[in-house]
Order: C-alpha cells, then structure tokens, then sequence
C-alpha cells in the first residue's frame, strides 16, 4: 500500500538489522553495509566477472524490483549475474513489499545528489569495483546520469530503461509539468500516515542538478523506451483512484508527446547510442520484456570488456 501509483511509474504497483562484510568484490551477499554516519544501507551482489554491473531501480523501488521475477519471466539480476557480478541496493525509503527500507531512513524529499552521494558512500564502504556499468529505470535514470557526470571515472557503460529526464519537463509547458509534477509522486496521502519516511524525490531540483553537471562522457548506451501508450489508459486511472480526480482525462497524451521527445534526447547523450522504441513494453520494461533487458546490458558489458567507449561498430 506504499508505493502509490504514478503516471510514469505507476502502473507497476522488519527492515533487516544484519550487517554484512565491508567488501563485495566476489561471492553472493546480501545484508546492510555500513555507510558512514550512523548509517546503513541494504546491498545484494551476486556473480563474478568484470566489469561489475549496478543496478538504481525506479522510485519507491526497492533491490526486489530486479531480484524477483514473475511466473515463467527471466529473473534479470540473476542472468546477469551469469556473465559478469552485479549488484542492486535499496535507497532509504523504498518499501519492501509490506515492510519498511531495508535502509536507514532520510529526511524526505531528496535529491538526485542526494541519491548520488549515498550510492557513492555505498559503492566505496562495500568495496565494488570501478569503473561499473550503471543501469536505471524510471527516477533512477536521474541518478545513474548524475552519477557518471560526477564521477566519470567510475562508470564506463550505461543502460537507461525507460528513463525519467529533465527533458520530460522540458518538453511540457510550464501547466503541463505542473500537473506532471503532482502524478510523478503520486498521491501519498495514505501512505505518508503508516511510513512517514517513504521516498519522495525533488524533480526539479535534480532536473536542476543534471543541467549543472558536466557532460556525460563517451560510454556504451542504451536507451531503452516504452511503447504502449499512457494515453488510453488515465481515463480509468482516474476512475479507479490511481491518479487524482482532478486530472486532465488527456493528461495521458501530454505524457506520452513529451516523454518519446525526452526518450530521443537521451539517445543523444553520447555518441553511437543505441535507442530500442519497439520494445513491446509499458513503463516497466525489465519486468514486461527482461530479456531484452539482459541482451542490452549484455551488449554494453560487452563493448566495455572490448575496450569501446561506443556502441557502434
């Protein structure tokens, strides 16, 4: 009940107290690791193989949106884990099922930095190694990208699975991003009231944060898009009560014009990029479509270990 639907993220709807060893080059783990700061925060890593891949889940997404799959669909963290050694983590407030973070709470909202400098402390504290390849769905495209404009040194290979961007807000009037702005969260009003601490982010104070940050280096790219369409579908998600009453009933359009504007920027980031739009997928393409998921991230993991900085040829 605490991960509320959003118009982007949303038609996807005992913390453990275990602390696992401070280095997570090689075998299976999974537990809390020790950040600094009197906090902790909960990573599982698995497979060996270089380079390391690190997953950044969605908004309010907690390491069991990529480690659990559903009925006769590919469990992509464990097929990648096949190849090379990857490894997903929790952000504080992402929900686990019924159950609360698995990671010390944060004040709330916060920030693609804030995001950024707790991977940092995270990838530092359980020893991964760098440079990784980085793949993000949905708000954690906003993260991964600030990331590897921050550190450039320590990420040289990228998959974005249906991204948020600030070319989203870019491509919306002021109105419209107005509205936008609202859904991105979704309505918590509920869910505010059992879990104070539950993940909300600052889109334009992170949309902010990229357009300061240097550019994104040349890596291996992959811009993966949905292609069913919001636009028929907010009608009754507005009747149903997944998005508030007030809604625009064409809000669903508005979206997806802006969004396939926002998904072809992204393929622009760097040269050679690799931009799939026939993915036969809703927002949550790792779930819908894991293989091609995993082939992507193959791809790039490839490139990398092949000494490219391009995914072309």
């Amino acid at each position: 009940m605490w991960r509320r639907y959003s118009l982007l993220a949303a038609l996807v709807l005992a913390a453990s107290s275990a602390a696992m060893p401070a280095r997570a080059q090689s075998g299976d783990i999974a537990g809390r690791v020790d950040i600094g700061g009197g906090r902790k925060m909960h990573l599982e890593c698995r497979g060996a193989g270089s380079p390391v891949v690190v997953i950044v889940a969605g908004m309010r997404a907690s390491a069991e949106d990529w480690t659990k799959a559903g009925p006769g669909k590919l469990n992509v963290f464990s097929a990648l884990a096949g190849f090379t050694r990857v490894c997903v983590y929790d952000r504080p407030g992402t929900p686990v099922g019924e159950r609360p973070s698995r990671s010390d709470p944060v004040a709330q909202p916060v920030t693609a930095s804030d995001a950024v400098a707790d991977l940092h402390a995270l990838v530092a504290a359980a020893g991964i190694a760098t440079p990784f390849v980085i793949v993000a769905h949905s708000y954690g495209g906003v993260v991964a990208r600030l990331y590897a404009m921050t550190y450039p040194g320590e990420v040289n290979g990228m998959v974005l699975v249906d991204a948020l961007s600030e070319g989203l807000q870019a491509a919306e009037t002021p109105q419209e991003w107005a509205i936008q702005r609202v859904l991105l969260n979704g309505d918590l009003t509920e869910a505010l009231k059992l879990y104070p601490a539950i993940e909300r982010a600052d889109a334009d104070r992170s949309f902010d944060q990229i357009r300061a940050a240097a550019p994104l280096k040349p890596m291996p790219l992959v811009v993966l898009s949905a292609d069913r369409p919001w636009g028929p579908l907010v009608p009754k998600l507005i009747t149903d009560g997944v998005l508030p009453a007030n809604t625009p009933a064409d809000f669903g359009y508005v979206t997806d014009r802006a969004q396939k504007v926002a998904q072809a920027k992204l393929a622009m980031l760097v040269p050679g990029a690799r931009h799939v739009t026939n993915t036969n997928s809703g927002h949550e393409i790792h779930k819908d479509q894991p293989q091609l998921v995993a082939d992507s991230i193959h791809d790039v993991v490839a490139a990398v270990r092949n000494g490219k900085t391009s995914l072309s040829p």
